[in-house]
């Protein structure tokens, strides 16, 4: 079975349900957006939260996806850094009790958290402190850590330091893995368009995009942007929430259908697409199974908090997966 390494901002996921839009619309973050905070925002919105429902969980967006990955049964590991505090030991954790081997640097600055917003319509929004996770940097890195793995997965929100995702990409290359890129939030895009653009026509073998997303990358809508993509990766994705996915490569075009899902929180669907349809590819069952498994872990994570669920969930997925 193929073996996939990830790469990304390590953090804890604090997430924060809302009756209504008062505190992000306070906080002047545009709905469903990604924010990158300072530590004192993020003081500030532990405090303005500190009687609202919260739950925790090791996050991340290339976290995320490894996760998934994991869980499925494939063998993983995570690179990423994080404080030697509380949190950071909390982060590990989590990766070692899903069977990720945690390739992790320490750092003396506070662990990363993202503070994800929660509406009723289940849209997020994020307030992210990066902390020590923005920390990893480019000379850290060695191809030794990428040897032994089949492929990459990185996240687009790494582009707040160029050096270090081109360094990551480029050892992965040399290494022979293919690459796997999952587009950041909108706004990351619009603010790191033309490095992306660049780094994605070098390096990257697969390419992940939601239908905001493409469009901040292609200027387009989702079926012309899919085409667009094309042109520089060899496998384009691009998902358009309850209206399922779009796969193409080269001439070949395969859409997928949606699993019908009650959504309460939309945090991590992407990253968990990401999970089924790697697992579904890198297992050679074709782009119809590839996307099937996406959309089954998507509609899943979408009906619960945050980006996890729970054992009894990937039995019955593992069940559906091996009958379809």
């Amino acid at each position: 079975m193929a073996k996939v390494i990830g790469i990304g901002n390590a953090l804890v996921d604090v997430l924060i349900r809302l009756d209504d839009e008062k505190i992000i619309n306070e906080l002047g973050f545009p709905k469903g957006s990604m924010q990158l905070i300072d530590a004192g925002t993020s003081a500030l919105i532990a405090d303005k939260t500190k009687d609202f429902k919260k739950e925790m969980a090791s996050g991340g967006s290339a976290a995320n996806t490894i996760h998934g990955l994991a869980r499925l049964g494939m063998e993983t590991a995570f690179i990423g850094t994080v404080g030697r505090d509380e949190t950071g030991r909390f982060f590990e954790e989590d990766m070692k009790k899903s069977g990720i081997t945690p390739l992790l640097f320490k750092s003396d600055s506070p662990s990363g958290i993202a503070n994800a917003f929660i509406t009723k319509d289940g849209e997020r929004t994020f307030g992210t402190f990066l902390g020590a996770a923005v920390e990893l940097s480019g000379d850290m890195l060695k191809k030794e850590l990428f040897e032994g793995y089949d492929a990459l997965h990185i996240e687009g929100y790494l582009v707040q330091n160029h050096e270090l995702i081109e360094t990551a990409l480029r050892l992965a290359k040399e290494a022979g893995l293919k690459i796997s890129l999952d587009l950041a939030s909108f706004n990351v895009v619009e603010d790191n368009l033309d490095f992306l653009k660049e780094m994605t026509e070098k390096y990257v073998d697969i390419l992940f995009a939601n239908e905001e997303e493409a469009k901040a990358f292609t200027g387009m809508e989702p079926k012309e942007a899919l085409h667009e993509i094309s042109k520089s990766v060899d496998i384009s994705v691009v998902k358009i929430g309850g209206k399922g996915s779009m796969v193409k490569q080269r001439e070949l075009i395969v859409n997928i259908e949606p699993i019908k899902a009650n959504p309460i929180d939309t945090t991590g669907a992407g990253d968990i697409y990401a999970s089924g349809f790697l697992w579904g590819y890198l297992n050679g069952l074709g782009f119809e199974k590839a996307g099937y498994a996406g959309s089954l872990l998507a509609s899943t994570v979408i009906e619960v908090i945050g980006a996890k669920f729970d054992d009894a969930k990937w039995d019955e997925i593992k069940k559906q997966l091996q009958a379809g």
